[in-house]
Order: C-alpha cells, then structure tokens, then sequence
C-alpha cells in the first residue's frame, strides 16, 4: 500500500510539473504557423507514415503520462519504457478539481468508436475536463490529429473502459490526484 501511494505522488508531481509547462506553452502561442487568422496551423510532423507520425506525436505530447497505467512510474522508477502493446488503455486513478474527478479515457477504445473527421473536430472543440491538455490538441495541423487517430487506432480496441467521469461534490471510490491549489503554510517565526 505504502508503494501504492508512493507511486501515486510521484505520479502527481510529474503531471503537476507537466501540467504548468503544457499551461506556459500555451500561453497564447501557436504550435506552427497558419495560413489565416483563425485557421488551423499549416505545418506538420512529416514520416514515413501516419502511423509513424502518430506514434512520434503520442510519445512527444505526454499522451501516455495520464492515458497508460503505470507508464510514468515505469520510466521514473526503473527507466524502462512500457510495451507499446500497452498503451493508451486509460486510467482507473483520477484528477480531481473543481470540475469533479476525471479519468483518462481508454483511447484504444474510444477511436474504435469514432471515425478520423469526428476524432478531429473533438480535438478542435476541446470540451471534455481537466487536465486534459486541450490548447495543445487545437494548436495542431489536421495533419498532425490525422496522424494520432491513425496509430491510435491501428492499435486495435484494449482494456477495460475507464471509470466515468464524477460530478463536482461526488466522492471518487478509487485513488486521485487533487488539482486544488493550496496557500503556502506561514512559518513561525523566531
């Protein structure tokens, strides 16, 4: 159990500390440039195929930190990376906040569900729960989003879908991670 929690911290500081980077990065920036005000960025990952180019933009964006079990301890504990057949199956420990307490999908199923044109007008709506990382999915090309529907779903459906999403006032029955900020403690002084 101790272990168990353990892990948990340590999983909780790394996405805190990623969180507020992808939150710097996003600050009114735009990934690539674009064509027209408003417009989607013109620029994208080029490889040998989508699938390649899938895989390159799931690794570099921190999809696994959140959407792969046990991927983040894998890495910081041992530095041994997770088999790619594991990816992506979505988390049973959620993030909770003012929003309630999120989980992070099971992709390998969800994209099963959903074709490459609805896939992508998610990502440019952006309107599912913290902290999923939405800024950095609409500041994508079509190209880019095109490529991480591809590898996901040539994956093939996986696991067990994650939990559903709790209201704001429901208490999770399964571990979290609280997105609440907290004041710093006063110290005594002498």
């Amino acid at each position: 159990m101790t272990t168990h929690i353990t892990n948990i911290r340590m999983h909780a500081a790394f996405l805190a500390v990623a969180g507020l980077l992808s939150l710097q990065a996003c600050g009114g920036a735009t990934a690539a440039p674009t064509t027209e005000a408003g417009s989607a960025p013109s620029q994208y990952v080029q490889a040998e195929s989508q699938i390649d180019a899938g895989r390159y933009l799931v690794k570099i964006g921190g999809c696994n930190d959140c959407h792969t079990p046990g991927y983040v301890e894998g890495i910081m504990m041992t530095g041994t990376a997770m088999p790619e057949a594991d990816w992506l199956k979505g988390a049973d420990v959620g993030f909770s906040g003012p929003w309630g307490v999120s989980y992070a999908a099971n992709l390998r199923l969800s994209f099963q569900n959903m074709d490459e044109e609805q896939f992508i007008e998610m990502a440019r709506k952006g309107q599912g729960r913290p902290p999923m990382p939405w800024p950095s999915l609409q500041a994508m090309s079509d190209e880019d989003l095109s490529g991480i529907y591809t590898y996901i779903h040539s994956l093939g459906a996986a696991g067990e879908p994650a939990p559903a999403a709790l209201s704001p006032g429901v208490a999770p029955d399964r571990p979290h991670i609280p997105f609440i900020p907290q004041a710093p403690t006063k110290q005594a002084t002498k």
